[in-house]
């Protein structure tokens, strides 16, 4: 098992930047990701950084948003720029172990217009 644990979520004004992070339990050397849902709608995958760096992201957030990993710290990044209302939602790391899909408790990401 895996324990997933997200933080730096918050309120910011449309345009504004804020970076969440992904602690997590054990090695993250293989596929993470970043989803999110907005109230009402359906989860959805954000961005994803592969085991060997490359990475893929959602066409809403492409030029704005940025994943990234430290695997010394088992920890993985979501820097967000130029964020946008549509961008408010609950923020949610992901990771797939043998087959079983692990998630954090969210943070609550809010954009003010």
């Amino acid at each position: 098992q895996v324990q997933l644990v997200e933080s730096g979520g918050g309120l910011v004004q449309a345009g504004g930047s804020m970076r969440l992070s992904c602690a997590a339990s054990s090695s993250i050397l293989r596929f993470m990701a970043w989803y999110r849902q907005a109230p009402g709608k359906q989860r959805e995958l954000v961005a994803s950084v592969s085991r060997d760096g490359s990475t893929d992201y959602a066409d809403s957030v492409k030029g704005r948003f940025t994943i990234s990993r430290d695997n010394g710290k088992n920890t993985v990044y979501l820097q967000m720029n130029s964020l946008k209302p549509e961008d408010t939602a609950v923020y949610f790391c992901n990771i797939v172990i043998a087959f079983t899909n692990y998630w954090g408790q969210g943070t609550q990401v809010t954009v003010s217009s």
